[in-house]
């Protein structure tokens, strides 16, 4: 790492990674959210037109990208929100029409080489300049500080649209404003993982957080973490293997949603165990079994010869004993309460609205 470090070009590398790897994800979330998780790629094709007419006419190609990529994602949610036609459909568009009109305008430029096209395709983060990290960092800070700012009205619009629209949200105006964001980000990481690789940074983090987040905005922390580590780690491994920085920055963010579903999964079912089953249960509770009923936090307990039971996937869970009409549970359950029973499912028929979670 000392090494890396002492080298200019990968000093430069793993700052534009930083800068990628944390407002990726922190847009990708509203988009995995809205159920939209290929729009990246759309936004990746037109930026390659706008790259192909910055070439052809000398302006600088990072400007003609955002210009270009920024018209697309108003117009895309102009005609999905007139209904005129489908966001699929629309973004089908897009996404070919870019990609095509990219192709044929850059072979028309004296720098339209294939090299200089994959350049921007995949990814060339070693050949990030000074003066490029200045436009990126701009970049970044617009939209980190534009999410920040809007993140509990864009959450609630692309959690429930109709409900946003019902309280009084402007919620066309915050769709064009988070595909906006979304064109931005994909400028500013194209020549980190490259036009067709942006996506997976935008949403294979962000997928990767759910499985391990409880709330949107613990989701939205791990999902900057997975990013960070992803790109930064991605910038880091590709050097002394002498790989492309955005393929090994994707595979390395595939390989830690892997691992964390595998790790969750796991860790799920060992502590799906964690619990004391009844040893012997016949008996199926209900309302009109004759057993008392306590409430016990989120669920209901019977009390069955003196002891509390309750149920839980396909059985019955041991949560205590029941003396003289006080209820004394196991370990540091939290005291209960008399309750009248409520109808519920026998082990026989999987979980209830009573089981324990």
């Amino acid at each position: 790492m000392i090494d890396l470090l002492s080298v200019d070009f990968m000093q430069r590398a793993l700052i534009a990674a930083l800068l990628v790897g944390t407002v990726a994800p922190m847009v990708g979330i509203f988009l995995v959210q809205r159920r939209l998780s290929l729009i990246g790629d759309g936004m990746g094709h037109v930026a390659l037109a706008g790259v192909a007419i910055g070439l052809v006419s000398g302006t600088a190609p990072v400007l003609t990208a955002l210009v270009a990529a920024v018209i697309a994602a108003v117009v895309i949610e102009l005609l999905r929100a007139r209904g005129r036609t489908n966001g699929d459909v629309a973004l089908a568009v897009i996404f070919y029409g870019g990609i095509a009109g990219g192709v044929v305008i850059i072979s028309k430029s004296s720098s339209g080489t294939p090299a200089n096209l994959m350049k921007y395709l995949f990814g060339s983060i070693l050949t990030t300049q000074r003066t490029d990290l200045y436009v990126f960092a701009g970049l970044a800070l617009l939209i980190s500080v534009t999410t920040w700012a809007l993140r509990p009205r864009l959450f609630a619009v692309a959690n429930d649209e109709e409900y946003a629209r019902a309280v009084g949200l402007p919620v066309l105006p915050l769709n064009i404003v988070l595909a906006a964001l979304t064109a931005t980000t994909v400028v500013v990481a194209m020549r980190v993982v490259g036009l067709l690789l942006i996506s997976a940074l935008m949403i294979v983090p962000n997928a990767a957080s759910q499985l391990v987040a409880n709330s949107f905005s613990g989701g939205l922390g791990w999902a900057i973490a997975f990013g960070l580590v992803s790109s930064v780690g991605g910038v880091a491994l590709s050097y002394p293997l002498d790989t492309p920085s955005g393929g090994t920055i994707v595979l390395l963010a595939v390989a830690l949603f892997v691992v964390t579903a595998v790790v969750t999964g796991v860790m799920a079912r060992v502590g799906g165990r964690r619990h004391d089953v009844a040893e012997t249960h016949p008996h199926e509770h209900g309302a009109e079994c004759g057993h008392p009923a306590v409430t016990h936090g989120d669920h209901v307990d019977y009390v069955h010869d003196g002891h509390l039971h309750a149920a839980h996937e396909g059985h019955y869970d041991e949560h205590g004993v029941h003396h003289d009409g006080v209820p004394e549970p196991a370990g540091t359950t939290p005291g209960l309460t008399s309750a009248t029973p409520g109808p519920t499912t026998g082990p026989t028929s999987g979980p209830t609205t009573g089981a324990r979670p």
